[in-house]
Order: structure tokens, then sequence, then C-alpha cells
């Protein structure tokens, strides 16, 4: 006999609740979750075991400091490929997905190919990920970089309106 998992549902309150709470802080037990959103523990840890199986909780992580890290440097970098094949795009993609100091890599419309986002300890630094790293990965034409300045925000938090709510309210 072939068990069918139930379909994934629409999200409710109590489950946008406890979305909002885990992303503040992945830590709180279920006792102290279940308070905050009126419920039972029971209740409370199988909504959360649902969202994860459901991949609406993908992981938790611990948000580590950067300069106490040897990452101060937050940099940006813009890269554009020789060509436009898939081979190209393909070949770039596992390069740059193995390198360690890459925290973000996004395939970009525009101008340039792909944002990427990274974090170094110093200039020096950045002038080896750049010159003896990102400008030799397969088929990088040319790259255009940013060196933050001022970190203003720097969230992993995704919005969590209710679409009952009214937007702006």
């Amino acid at each position: 006999m072939k068990i069918r998992r139930a379909a994934s549902r629409e999200l409710d309150k109590i489950d946008r609740h406890i979305l909002r709470l885990l992303q503040g802080d992945a830590r709180l037990t279920y006792v102290e979750l279940g308070e905050r959103v009126g419920l039972s523990t029971t209740p409370c840890m199988e909504r959360v075991r649902r969202l994860e199986r459901d991949k609406y909780i993908l992981g938790y992580h611990a948000r580590l400091n950067p300069q106490k890290l040897q990452a101060s440097l937050l940099v940006f970098v813009e890269i554009s490929l020789a060509s436009k094949s898939a081979d190209i795009f393909d070949e770039f993609r596992r390069a740059a997905i193995k390198l360690p100091q890459v925290l973000e890599c996004h395939l970009v419309s525009g101008d340039f190919d792909y944002l990427i986002k990274a974090r170094i300890s110093e200039m020096t630094a950045y002038r080896q990920l750049l010159g003896d790293i990102l400008l030799k990965l397969p088929g990088v034409r040319e790259s255009k970089s940013y060196i933050v300045m001022e970190e203003l925000k720097e969230t992993l938090a995704l919005s969590l309106a209710d679409p009952d709510e009214a937007v702006g309210a």
C-alpha cells in the first residue's frame, strides 16, 4: 500500500507568526514558541515540522560576526562573461559555487551577467580574490567592483505580511 503525503496547504496566521518568531530567534524552544503563538507544545511542534517538511523552513543558522572572523571587508562584484553559451554559464557556475569567500552569486539581467557578494579580510585579500580568482573563472571577460564603506542593513529575514492585511497599513 502506498502512503500519500498530505498536500501542503496555505499558511495561516499562526504559521506566519511562527515563521516571524523563528526568523528572529531560531533557538526558541517549542514551549516558548507555542506560548507566543497561543498553542500548546505538541501542536506547535507539529506545525514547525510541517513547515520544515514543506520547505518553508530551509534550515537554522548561527549569524557570525565578520569583524571577529577576519572577514570585515564586504564587496560586490559585477562579472561579465565573454560569451553567452550555456556551457560557459555552466562552467562559471560550477567554479563560483566552490569559492569560500563568495557569500552569494546571482545570474542577473542587465549590463552584466553575475553579481557576486563576497567577504574578505582586507583590501590586499580583495585584490588577490579579484586578480587571482574571480577574473580567472571560466569565461570571465571583465568585472566592476563596489567596496562597501558602511553597512546600513543586512538581513535574511523575509517579509511575512498576511495576505489579508492591507499593504502599507
